[in-house]
């Protein structure tokens, strides 16, 4: 395997969980990558010898983002509904219906084209790892072929056929969680690696998303939950008591909540995007992270309340909304949104871990959220190699 020292390093972010500060940060620093791995870390004056050389310039080299939350199979588009909630409508569940009429309607070459542009529109932004959902198609052929989609593009795909009632079924709310629970189940589990339950008012509550997870338990996927996005409800709590890796929104909580996350380590994945595309208040991460609460961060990127696919913007917005360092923001965008997604390989650029990392056209992490909305991500590599 070829070897290639990347030297010059203004701030190397390395996320060593056994370092003295939060990111594992190294001044004038160096990495080896050596295939597709990282092969050595520290300062540029005791860097070794390696095949080739790239000197970034004085610019920080970090950990490729993990997006462990995102919608990016679907078809249509739902700007007329933004711009609505920009002139004072709330926003509701509802509108999740337009988009799965368009999504069935979608040929797969489509729906696949739209993916890819997506995935390379987040990659340019320094997002390395993501986890797609379906969840638009809420029919057994439409979430099978979804979650197919998917996988051309990622290995974590979420089944979320559990993500409102759609029309067909409004009827017989019962019978809808019976489908998903049993055909659409099976037809789609090949195709995932985690379920998913929208737990919220008028999606499905909390007996219903247990039946929902327990089945897909049984077939061998991985819980995970929307909870506690439009007020209070059971699904944070439903989710520690679970023992799920990661529940996601969390932005109305009771202080119950807060004590079931933090004794139960489900990892809370909060989602500032939406908060910013929906005018809802923003979750406090500050209470969580005092707590001792892990906290990630993810996009949300979908059609209807959040069509941003960028990390650096939720970054920043997790700096100045909800109350986080911007050292906090970084390491939940890329380490613990890796532990969001049960990785223990991506989201750090230590010795042995995948070689999945940005330069930022900036000396320091700190310019994702001191620069908001300028394109600092100068090059993204993905397992040993530029992209």
């Amino acid at each position: 395997m070829s070897s290639t020292l990347i030297t010059g390093i203004a701030e190397l972010v390395t996320n060593d969980p056994d370092a003295d500060d939060l990111l594992g940060a190294i001044a004038d620093a160096a990495l080896v990558v050596e295939g597709a791995k990282v092969a050595w870390v520290g300062r540029a004056i005791d860097a070794p010898e390696a095949d080739e050389r790239l000197d970034v310039g004085g610019r920080a080299v970090l950990p490729g983002f993990v997006d462990s939350h995102s919608h990016l199979v679907f078809a249509g588009d739902r700007a007329a509904e933004f711009a609505a909630r920009m002139a004072g409508e709330s926003y509701a569940a509802g509108g999740i219906r337009t988009t799965v009429a368009a999504t069935r309607a979608a040929t797969d070459e489509q729906l696949t084209s739209h993916v890819a542009r997506l995935v390379a529109e987040m990659r340019r932004q320094g997002t390395t790892t993501v986890e797609i959902k379906s969840g638009y198609g809420l029919s057994t052929h439409d979430e099978a072929r979804s979650l197919a989609v998917a996988r051309q593009f990622t290995e974590e795909t979420t089944f979320l056929g559990a993500h409102v009632v759609p029309a067909d079924h409004a009827d017989d709310p019962a019978a809808y969680v019976d489908l998903v629970t049993g055909p659409m189940l099976d037809a789609a589990a090949p195709y995932a690696r985690w379920i998913d339950v929208f737990c919220e008012r008028g999606a499905f509550d909390g007996d219903q998303a247990r039946t929902v997870l327990a089945a897909g338990a049984a077939k061998g996927l991985r819980g995970r939950l929307h909870a506690n996005q439009l007020g209070p409800g059971p699904g944070v709590r439903l989710a520690a008591e679970l023992g799920l890796t990661a529940v996601d929104h969390c932005t109305y909580l009771e202080d119950a909540d807060v004590d079931a996350l933090r004794d139960s380590g489900t990892i809370a994945t909060l989602l500032p995007g939406v908060e910013f595309s929906t005018r809802q208040p923003y979750p406090d991460a500050r209470r969580l992270l005092d707590a001792g609460v892990r906290v990630a961060i993810a996009s949300d990127c979908n059609p209807g309340s959040c069509f941003t696919s960028s990390l650096p913007l939720c970054v920043a917005l997790a700096v100045r909304e909800m109350g986080m360092t911007p050292a906090e923001a970084v390491h939940a965008a890329t380490a613990t949104g890796a532990r969001a997604l049960d990785r223990d390989d991506v989201g750090a650029l230590t010795v042995g871990k995948r070689a999945d990392l940005m330069v930022l056209d900036a000396p320091s992490h700190v310019h994702l959220a001191y620069r908001p909305g300028v394109p600092l991500v100068q090059q993204v590599w993905q397992g040993g190699r530029p992209v």
